[in-house]
């Protein structure tokens, strides 16, 4: 089983994507982490991430192509958090997976509204040593300064302040969205309301997709 999982900057793929994994047995691929790994050692991914800007298609599919190739060596049972972003890159995906006997099964949606997805990234910090995340709303740590696992200094990633978030946002709302309504037409759409809590949403995804 391959699943997608898309939605807004902020609307909990990365958490639902490591709960499916770690509960279906599912190889989690977050191409956000992937090129935040690789912006440490190449200047151009850095400038891209630095931006909140994204990769051209061809490169994107090829450093995940890569990647996939080097962690995972199988073609299925995959959750793919992050990828694809837009409709041509969803045709290569889909042209690469069927030429490798696969396919995508699901594609999972989290919605939430604009207004809530800059309140949640206007309050997330990363810890500068460990790299944990926490959020001030939703999963806030012991102390706003500082991480609970290593006592590392907590910051605001550049990506996460006001005008990044709007340009993020924009970004979605023109590209991404658009996959919503290809999705549909294939079948394979399950909308959440991204907006009901971390457990809620598990349950109902992993009830879903058990069946």
């Amino acid at each position: 089983m391959n699943i997608i999982i898309f939605g807004p900057q902020a609307s909990g793929k990365g958490t639902q994507a490591r709960i499916l994994a770690d509960k279906l047995g599912l190889f989690y691929l977050s191409t956000g982490d992937l090129f935040r790994k690789l912006s440490e050692t190449d200047p151009k991914t850095a400038e891209l991430v630095k931006k909140g800007a994204l990769p051209a298609d061809d490169l994107a599919f090829s450093l995940l192509q890569k990647y996939l190739e080097e962690n995972h060596k199988d073609f299925n049972n995959i959750i793919f958090d992050g990828f694809p972003r837009n409709i041509n890159q969803y045709e290569i995906l889909k042209i690469w997976l069927n030429k490798n006997n696969s396919k995508i099964d699901h594609a999972i949606l989290l919605d939430i509204s604009d207004e809530e997805a800059v309140r949640r990234l206007s309050a997330r910090r990363n810890c500068l040593n460990c790299k944990q995340i926490y959020n001030l709303i939703t999963n806030p740590p012991k102390n706003p300064e500082f991480c609970d696992k290593c006592g590392g200094k907590l910051l605001q990633r550049e990506d996460d302040q006001k005008e990044a978030i709007e340009k993020r946002l924009s970004l979605y709302r023109d590209v991404t969205k658009p996959l919503i309504d290809v999705f549909e037409k294939e079948g394979i759409l399950k909308k959440v309301d991204g907006e009901k809590s971390i457990e809620n949403i598990s349950k109902e995804l992993l009830t879903f997709l058990q069946k």
